[in-house]
């Protein structure tokens, strides 16, 4: 069972397990340091007392282990982003789907939103077949600069069906 919580300044430590190895080879590139880790946490906890709130970060926990870490930003009042990140060694368990249905969950609802999109890598189509179990639509794509240059991402979308 995947349950999602609040980050602590406790996680530093997991966050860093977290982003390191194969598991950020689609986002920056760069393992987070303890300091990147506390200050990451710190900014999270610090968006998630705003009013309105934007942003809210939940750590993805299998067998009270922080295994990783999904967000729900508010991009206008209706329309909302996702993203997640796991730890490589616990892909593949369907935790990533399963985080990402509650926090849908929560953006139709506590929220409010009334449209998500999330986006993933080209190279990463596990994180696609994420979305499409969690609901979402392949829509298109958008170009994001890298290091290596300009790459399409898939570009998905989930519209609230209340």
């Amino acid at each position: 069972m995947v349950t999602l919580r609040a980050l602590t300044p406790d996680d530093a430590p997991a966050l860093t397990r977290i982003y390191s190895g194969a598991s950020i080879r689609y986002t920056t590139g760069k393992a987070l340091t303890l300091d990147q880790a506390q200050e990451k946490i710190r900014a999270a906890l610090a968006r998630g007392a705003e009013d309105p709130r934007a942003q809210w970060s939940w750590g993805i926990l299998a067998a009270d282990e922080m295994i990783g870490l999904i967000a729900l930003r508010r991009r206008s009042p209706s329309m909302g982003t996702i993203s997640y990140i796991l730890r490589e060694d616990t892909w593949g368990n369907g935790y990533a789907t399963h985080a990402a249905h509650q926090v849908v969950t929560v953006a139709f609802t506590t929220a409010g939103l009334n449209r998500l999109e999330a986006m993933h890598h080209p190279d990463s189509p596990a994180s696609g077949r994420v979305l499409a179990e969690a609901g979402f639509t392949r829509v298109g794509t958008s170009d994001r600069d890298t290091e290596t240059g300009t790459v399409p991402y898939e570009l998905y979308a989930l519209e609230s069906r209340a």
